[in-house]
């Protein structure tokens, strides 16, 4: 299984951003508004000759929703034979009292449409709010509602900001969600000198990953992510590990062949 995300081929896909991507209006991130590179329907066969079969899809890469996009979307991916593995929903605060019902709301229309396209997962945004006991149950019991109003997908979660800023945190609400939704790992996040205590926590809870390796200028900084991959080789982890480059260096297939090679050392 060779798995990777858009967000590594970002420049590759014309740095798109959909205008219309933000929980709020408007668009989620900074991007081009128009697609001008390679178009998300020719994705998947580029994929295929590149040597991957699995594919998570960034929620603003999609330059249309309508029922006839996400059809011809899911049909390409099944013509060149790619998993889709997740649809990662990169905007919503659930912790943002002013709008999370708003953001639960939204939320559910991206999950229906990662249904339609086939997805197996959605990576749902929980939000920048301390990680209290009020808010844990409160975000908590916004994901599990998702989770059953939305059986044909599964959610999860990524170890990052905010709510999810450590094991202690990532667990809990896990816990809280009663087994509901999953864990996504991201081996690069969480930056402080405990970073890998911390991953070692909760990489047996992980179901899918992001095998994110930092770049320092056009050199991938080996040891650091080889460290992090041991850990999940130890954890006996066996799901989708999406490789994700965001270096400077714009041969995006070419920093992605680089990060491969150094999965295939640890995982064989």
């Amino acid at each position: 299984m060779r798995t990777v995300s858009t967000w590594s081929l970002h420049r590759t896909l014309g740095s798109y951003v959909s205008p219309d991507s933000g929980v709020l209006g408007g668009a989620c991130r900074a991007g081009v508004s128009e697609p001008v590179g390679l178009a998300l329907l020719d994705l998947p066969a580029a994929l295929r000759e590149h040597g991957y079969d699995t594919l998570q899809i960034c929620h603003f890469h999609l330059p249309s929703r309508s029922p006839e996009y996400l059809a011809s979307l899911r049909g390409a991916l099944d013509d060149a034979g790619i998993t889709l593995d997740a649809i990662l929903v990169d905007d919503g605060d659930l912790t943002d009292a002013d709008h999370a019902d708003q953001t639960e709301a939204w939320m559910g229309t991206w999950l229906r449409d990662a249904a339609a396209l086939g997805a197996n997962r959605v990576r749902l945004m929980v939000g920048g709010g301390e990680p209290t006991p009020e808010i844990v149950r409160e975000v908590a019991g916004r994901l599990s509602r998702l989770a059953a109003e939305n059986p044909d997908v599964r959610i999860v979660i990524e170890n990052w900001t905010g709510v999810l800023r450590d094991a202690d945190s990532v667990q809990a609400v896990l816990e809280a969600a009663n087994g509901s939704i999953g864990l996504l790992i991201d081996l690069g996040n969480w930056r402080g000198p405990d970073r890998f205590t911390e991953l070692e926590r909760i990489a047996p809870l992980a179901e899918t990953c992001h095998a994110k390796c930092r770049f320092i200028g056009s050199e991938p900084d080996t040891d650091e992510f080889q460290q992090g991959l041991r850990i999940l080789r130890d954890a006996d982890y066996t799901g989708p590990m999406a490789l994700i480059y965001d270096g400077v260096d714009d041969d995006e297939w070419a920093k992605l062949d680089r990060i491969d090679a150094l999965c295939r050392e640890v995982f064989g």
